[in-house]
């Protein structure tokens, strides 16, 4: 992406929006609209008023976990971020060290070998990266109930940005649901957080219904903004069936998040037709590759460098995301997980806005 040059870091959202003002809650954040080139502004609560019925938003329902642990390499302190669980019952993981305000910065010299100590007594042995693109991410073998430690001593990952330490609770979203095996997100699938109880109920009342499906997102890279590596994922039968007959019908397919985009696209077939499936993704959705089944996309505001723009790119094309990203910039919107969002719609022709706009 050329246009934005560089987010000025007072636009990030440094805490969630309920604890901005009292009386507050999640939706209490902006819309940026965004239909082709065309861009209108709004308040979240007037979702319901841009959508219409017949749409389908795809929720992710995967919980976030408190994936960040401390532990020690030596005598030396870091903080492990736990990102996928694998098959064979090997965890990736990242090392970071404390930076001494809280939070956490990258750190060199890992290597395989290195052994982690847990709290509990439990340790983690690095056995080999991730991936040929880096060694940011692990493969390590844990002795240790490492979903135990998370739930005795892990908290949620936390970047710079933010203010300080929240509970767990503030990194779910309203659409998460316990997995069975206690698998979940490294990181909040962010989009969704806005949405209320209230606000669904709203739009089911308004004829937009909901399909859920499940990915589970590993550690992002907040250096390197990498493309995002193999994730797990689940599209059930019945939400395929829904995503098919909604398209069918001349409804509009909304993604909510980047995470409901991957996992959708990960199992259309080149005639647009979902299928439900289950289990690894390696899908990175780019313009090239397009997008089949998904019409549009609810997302919160990326960083410039972040491959998430080639998904954007995808679903609106590159001149209505470098324009939609300019008026984000003038209107000084919130990035990041606790920040504004962004619906991206299908071009249309002449529009007439249902939803008298708020003032900020």
């Amino acid at each position: 992406m050329t246009t934005v040059v560089r987010v000025p870091e007072e636009l990030s959202a440094r805490v969630p929006a309920e604890q901005r003002g009292p009386g507050l809650e999640r939706d209490a954040v902006r819309l940026l609209v965004s239909r082709g080139t065309a861009v209108s502004h709004h308040a979240f609560a007037e979702l319901p008023c841009l959508l219409r019925a017949g749409d389908l938003l795809v929720v992710n329902t995967s919980p976030t976990l408190a994936a960040a642990v401390d532990g020690r390499v030596g005598d030396a302190r870091v903080v492990v971020h736990f990102s996928t669980r694998g098959d064979d019952g090997r965890w990736a993981v990242e090392l970071r060290e404390p930076d001494g305000r809280g939070t956490t910065r990258a750190r060199a010299g890992t290597r395989a070998g290195n052994e982690v100590r847990l709290p509990g007594g439990g340790r983690l042995v690095l056995e080999e990266p991730l991936s040929e693109r880096g060694e940011r991410l692990w493969w390590a073998r844990a002795a240790a109930d490492v979903r135990g430690v998370l739930r005795e001593h892990g908290r949620p990952i936390r970047y710079s940005y933010t203010e300080r330490d929240q509970p767990l609770s503030v990194y779910q979203t309203v659409f998460a649901l316990p997995s069975a095996d206690g698998a979940g997100s490294a990181e909040m699938p962010s989009a969704a957080r806005p949405f209320t109880a209230r606000l669904v109920a709203e739009l089911v009342s308004r004829g937009v219904q909901f399909a859920p499906i499940t990915l589970h997102t590993g550690v992002s890279s907040g250096e390197a903004h990498e493309p995002p590596y193999a994730e797990r994922f689940a599209v059930p039968e019945a939400s395929a069936r829904l995503i098919n007959s909604v398209k069918a019908g001349g409804g509009r397919v909304i993604a909510v998040g980047t995470t409901a985009v991957r996992a959708v696209e990960s199992v259309a077939g080149a005639d647009g037709v979902v299928r439900a499936a289950a289990g690894w993704t390696e899908l990175v959705v780019t313009p090239e590759r397009g997008v089949r089944a998904v019409d549009g996309l609810l997302t919160g505001l990326h960083e410039p460098e972040a491959s998430h723009l080639l998904m954007l790119e995808a679903v609106a094309g590159r001149l209505a995301v470098d324009r939609s990203y300019e008026e984000a910039l003038r209107g000084l919107y919130l990035w990041h997980e606790f920040g504004d969002v962004h619906l991206i719609l299908p071009e249309e022709g002449p529009h007439t806005e249902r939803c008298v706009s708020n003032s900020w």
